[in-house]
C-alpha cells in the first residue's frame, strides 16, 4: 500500500502549563493560555490514515520537504523498518535538521496507520505482552510557587495525594535553574526524605534530579537515596560522560537508570549496557528515534538481563510498554498540585492512559496507537497547514 501524502495541521489548544527559560514545564497560576501542537497525517492511496502528534518546530515544512516526503511518499507504508533506516541515513547530511524526534513522529504515524488498517493496537503488532501496567506518578520539576513544589514539605503533601489517587510509585523531579536556589543536592535529599516519611516504606520512589551535578554530588545524593530505600536514581550528571556513570554505578547499590536524553538511539545504549554505566536501560519512543528504535533498546536490555524503563508518557510509549516483558512501570505525568492530569486534552475525546484506583493503566484496545482523536476540534482550531 503506497503512501500518497504526508500533511501537517498546526492547531491551538488551551493549556495550564507554562515553561521557564530553560524549557522546564510548570503549572501556570492564572487563566489558561494557548499553545500550539501539530498533527501529522500519513495518507495512503486507499484513503486510510495514520496520525501522530508533535511540536510544530520539530516537523516544520523544511524538514518534511527536504527529508520526510522524499523518503516516504510513493513507498509501501508497511515497510516501516526500511523507511526508518532511510530516514536515519538522511540525518547525516541534514546538518542536524532531521532529528530523532522528527523521525519518531513520522514513524509513529506509520505504526498508527498499520494498526488502524489491520484493526489492531500497535502493541499487538509488536508482539503483545500485557493489557495493564503499574504507573508511577512523575512530578514536574520544582518551582517557587506557594503551595506548588517549592519546598520539601510541598513534595511530601503532594506525594500523599498521589498515593491516595492510587499510585504505587512516585518519581520526583527536583529543582533546576532558573529556580533561584537550584541546584542544591542537600535540598534534593531533603525533598526525598520528606516524601519517604510521608508515604511510608511500601511506595516505590525514584529521583530524577539536576542533570549536571558533579560526581561527588551525585554520589552524595545516591548514598542518601540508598538509605531511604529508593528504587533508582536517574540522570544526575551529563550523560555524554559514560565514564562518570560507570564510576557512579560502581559506587552504589542503588540502581542507576539511563541514559534518558543521550543521542545515538539504540547504538549509544548498547555501550551503556556493555560498560556497566547503568543497571536499568532507558529509552522512549519520542526521544530515541521512534517505536522501532525504542523496541530495539528493550530487546538489547533483555539480552543483558536488564530492565528497560520507558521514558515519558504518551500513546507511543504506552504501546511499547504493552509489548515488552522487561519493564515494570509506565511514567504518568508530568504532575503538579495545580494541574489535573486526568482532565481530557481538548484534542482528544478521552484519555489515552486512564489509571484505575489500584494504580494500573489499562492499555487501550482501539486500533493503532490507541488515541481517541477529536479531529473536528483540530480542524476547527487549525492555524496552519503544510
Amino acid at each position: 500500500m503506497k503512501i500518497e501524502r504526508i500533511a501537517v495541521h498546526v492547531f491551538e489548544h488551551p493549556t495550564r502549563i507554562v515553561r521557564d527559560s530553560a524549557g522546564h514545564a510548570h503549572a501556570g497560576t492564572g487563566a489558561p493560555g494557548k499553545a500550539r501542537l501539530a498533527l501529522l497525517r500519513l495518507v495512503t492511496e486507499d484513503g486510510a490514515e495514520g496520525y501522530a502528534f508533535g511540536p510544530p518546530e520539530v516537523i516544520r515544512p523544511f524538514v518534511l520537504d527536504s527529508f520526510v516526503r522524499k523518503s516516504l511518499v510513493g513507498q509501501d507504508a508497511f515497510d516501516r523498518e526500511r523507511l526508518w533506516h532511510d530516514l536515519v541515513h538522511r540525518q547525516r547530511g541534514s546538518a542536524g535538521q532531521l532529528t530523532d524526534r522528527a523521525i519518531s513522529i513520522v514513524e509513529q504515524a506509520q505504526w498508527d496507520w498499520a494498526g488502524r488498517k489491520l484493526g489492531l493496537p500497535v502493541r499487538k503488532l509488536l508482539g503483545g505482552f500485557r493489557d495493564k501496567v503499574r504507573a508511577y506518578g512523575s512530578t514536574m520539576c520544582g518551582d517557587e510557587q506557594p503551595g506548588g513544589l517549592a519546598t520539601p514539605e510541598d513534595y511530601a503533601r503532594f506525594a500523599e495525594k498521589l498515593v491516595a489517587r492510587g499510585y504505587k510509585g512516585i518519581k520526583i523531579h527536583t529543582w533546576m535553574p532558573p529556580v533561584a536556589f537550584a541546584p542544591d543536592p542537600r535540598r534534593d535529599v531533603a525533598a526525598c526524605a520528606a516524601v519517604r516519611e510521608a508515604v511510608g516504606p511500601d511506595i516505590a520512589l525514584m529521583l530524577d534530579g539536576y542533570h549536571w551535578y558533579s560526581r561527588t554530588d551525585a554520589l552524595y545524593i545516591g548514598r542518601a537515596l540508598e538509605r531511604l530505600g529508593f528504587a533508582w536514581i536517574e540522570e544526575p550528571m551529563e550523560e555524554e560522560s559514560i565514564e562518570s556513570y560507570v564510576w557512579l554505578a560502581g559506587q552504589l547499590e542503588l540502581p542507576v537508570v539511563g541514559p534518558e536524553s543521550l543521542a545515538g538511539r539504540f547504538l549509544s545504549r548498547a555501550a551503556w549496557a556493555r560498560e556497566g554505566a547503568c543497571d536499568i536501560l532507558r529509552a522512549g519512543a519520542p526521544g530515541t528515534g521512534g517505536i522501532t528504535s525504542c523496541l530495539k533498546v528493550a530487546h538489547l536490555a533483555e539480552a543483558f538481563g536488564m530492565n528497560c524503563e520507558i521514558h515519558g508518557n504518551g500513546a507511543a510509549n504506552l504501546q511499547v510498554v504493552g509489548a515488552i516483558r522487561n519493564c515494570e512501570w509506565y511514567e504518568r505525568g508530568l504532575l503538579h498540585p495545580f494541574i489535573d492530569y486526568d482532565e481530557v486534552p481538548a484534542w482528544l475525546n478521552s484519555l489515552t492512559d486512564p489509571m484505575d484506583r489500584e494504580g494500573f493503566v489499562h492499555l487501550p484496545n482501539r486500533p493503532g496507537l490507541g488515541e481517541d482523536i477529536n479531529l473536528a476540534y483540530i480542524e476547527a482550531h487549525t492555524v496552519e497547514r503544510y
